[in-house]
């Protein structure tokens, strides 16, 4: 497929209601979606409507006000994409008191091109073993370490919280993945299928420093990819990092927007 029908997939299947699934609360503000999760607010939109100018200063004023004062969340996302209009969006938020977090590449790909097998080396503390964790007796215990390992290494203090990650686990939303060297969690993800969609996200991928350059993560992803094939799963979508996007290139993922989060803390 060309990079301007993956665009556009991802801007008719993924954005709005797709990204409020999970969220305990919605609201309709003209062309917004805004929701709130266990991690804190979110807001979204298939694009603007047209709105600049003044116009588009008081949406701003009305969603900081609506989280500010209706809400009990700590902060939200306003998640823009590099092909939003009006182009002065990120000057916009940034005066109306949000802050920029770094920019990622939205990289969409065929799930069976992922689907590779790599070759991991064993490390001077032992084998690299991927694995799906499974619902069980120490499910918390691998939870716990797989998100500390990636808080360890994004450092937002707005991931996901152990508690609703086990819900999500248990009721199938998503699925979770490690790569482990003995008990120590190196790397991990989640794969998120989206209902109604053609497409499932991987997140995550957070491989440890002393880890990287070793194929884990690239292993990991093809474990995911295998997974969202045997699910009957067409595309899989991610944003990722300067680090992470050659792998996902060099695998037939293709760059089709960048994304960057404006977050608005109290």
């Amino acid at each position: 497929m060309t990079t301007d029908a993956l665009l556009a997939a991802y801007d008719e299947q993924l954005r709005t209601d797709a990204e409020m699934a999970r969220a305990h609360e919605v609201v309709r503000e003209g062309p917004l979606l805004w929701g709130v999760f266990d991690h804190g607010g979110f807001v979204s939109y298939r694009d603007l409507g047209g709105l600049e100018g003044a116009a588009l200063d008081a949406l701003i004023e009305r969603t900081v006000a609506h989280y500010r004062d209706d809400t009990g969340v700590a902060a939200f996302e306003w998640k823009s994409r590099g092909h939003d209009r009006p182009a002065d969006l990120g000057e916009r938020l940034l005066a109306h008191g949000f802050v920029a977090e770094p920019r990622e590449t939205v990289m969409i790909g065929e799930a069976t091109l992922l689907d590779v097998d790599v070759p991991l080396a064993e490390t001077p503390e032992g084998p690299v073993v991927v694995r799906r964790l499974e619902p069980g007796p120490s499910v918390v215990d691998d939870l716990t370490r797989m998100l500390d390992a990636q808080e360890s290494v994004f450092g937002t203090g707005r991931g996901p919280s152990v508690e609703s990650s086990l819900a999500e686990l248990e009721s199938g939303d998503s699925e979770f993945w490690v790569a482990e060297v003995g008990d120590r969690v190196v790397c991990g993800g989640r794969l998120t299928p989206v209902p109604g969609t053609e497409f499932a996200g991987i997140w995550g991928g957070s491989t440890l420093p002393d880890y990287r350059g070793r194929g884990i993560y690239r292993a990991l992803v093809a474990a995911r990819a295998r997974s969202a094939t045997a699910r009957g799963i067409r595309f899989i979508n991610s944003d990722c990092t300067d680090m992470s996007r050659p792998i996902l290139e060099r695998s037939g993922l293709q760059a089709v927007t960048t994304t960057t989060p404006y977050v608005w803390s109290r």
